[in-house]
């Protein structure tokens, strides 16, 4: 079954590579002769599913995260080798999808109002007079 990340971007079942060795954590006897844990791989920079924009896009926003092209996420929250895979579609689709996500509108800087201003003046003052009352009274 193919990873449908957007309905721009379907990446094929044979692009993915999967890993499976045994987990720590929770399980009893049963978590030393299972192989629950799941690494998931998918080579970004050799990949058919992309488009040009695409792959640079996502080469310059996850290049911490890659290794050599390939990014890789793991699972091993959960007991089941099964959940674990579901659990990694999940995070490669959701980091994918993240890498192509148009950047969010630059944000203008605007000068604060003449009252805004104001308010802030006056509110300042309120608290200055505040504490010159709780001063002692000078000896004079």
């Amino acid at each position: 079954m193919d990873l449908e990340v957007s309905p721009a971007l379907t990446i094929p079942t044979s692009e993915l590579g999967w890993r499976f060795s045994r987990s720590s954590g929770p399980g009893g006897q049963h978590v030393n002769t299972s192989d629950s844990r799941v690494e998931l791989s998918w080579n970004v920079a050799d990949s058919a599913a992309l488009s040009d924009g695409q792959r640079l896009m996502l080469l310059t926003r996850l290049g911490r995260r890659l290794i050599a092209g390939v990014i890789t996420v793991t699972a091993s929250e959960r007991r089941s080798q099964l959940r674990n895979r579901e659990i990694a579609l999940a995070k490669l689709s959701d980091l994918v999808a993240e890498g192509l996500a148009p950047d969010a509108a630059r944000r203008r800087a605007t000068k604060p109002t003449r009252g805004s201003n104001r308010r802030r003046l006056a509110a300042k003052e309120q608290r200055a007079a505040t504490k010159r009352q709780r001063k002692r009274p000078s000896a004079e």
